[in-house]
């Protein structure tokens, strides 16, 4: 649901495992076929897992940060991990790379570059998020929803990134 002022989405999770259903269509309507999914840790782990599962095709993991300040509210410097964790030895072939959205458009552009330049053994890359903001300055080759207003999104796991285990456990003490 989008507020009035259009600067928050909020995402239920029905709402959020159908826009990845609608992305596995968007991807599968192309006709374009891939050998493995590469999602970017933590937002296109979820995506990632329910594509790969649809698609039945492995899913390597890359880890990517750059919004830790403020309970993950505000950018910071991005990092990239050094190595891709794959089932498969080493990622090759189409790749199918997968995140949440396509924000300030950085992370993915940054992204494909060093696949393109450090992995030789991909042949074809494309990628794919659930939501494009119109500031991002890269377009994905898929994506469900643009988003002309650039809100923040509100993902319905986001209450765990406040939540610590003393919490957890005074919610759950019987």
């Amino acid at each position: 649901m989008l507020t009035e002022d259009g600067k928050h989405l909020y995402v239920s999770y029905d709402e959020y495992h159908n826009l990845i259903e609608k992305l596995a269509l968007k991807v599968y309507q192309s006709g374009w076929e891939f050998d493995t999914i590469l999602c970017l840790a933590r937002g296109g782990m979820r995506p990632g897992d329910v594509l790969s599962r649809i698609f039945n095709v492995p899913l390597a993991i890359m880890s990517t940060s750059s919004y830790r300040a403020k309970v993950g509210t505000e950018q910071g410097n991005l990092d990239i991990a050094r190595y891709i964790t794959t089932p498969k030895g080493e990622i090759a072939g189409k790749v199918l790379l997968v995140d949440d959205l396509a924000d300030s458009g950085h992370t993915l552009k940054a992204v494909i570059d060093l696949l393109k330049n450090n992995y030789k053994p991909i042949t074809e890359l494309r990628s794919a998020v659930i939501w494009t903001k119109q500031l991002s300055s890269f377009v994905p080759d898929y994506s469900v929803e643009f988003l002309p207003t650039n809100p923040w999104i509100h993902q319905p796991f986001e209450g765990y990134d406040s939540m610590r285990p003393a919490q957890l456990l005074e919610k759950w003490q019987l």
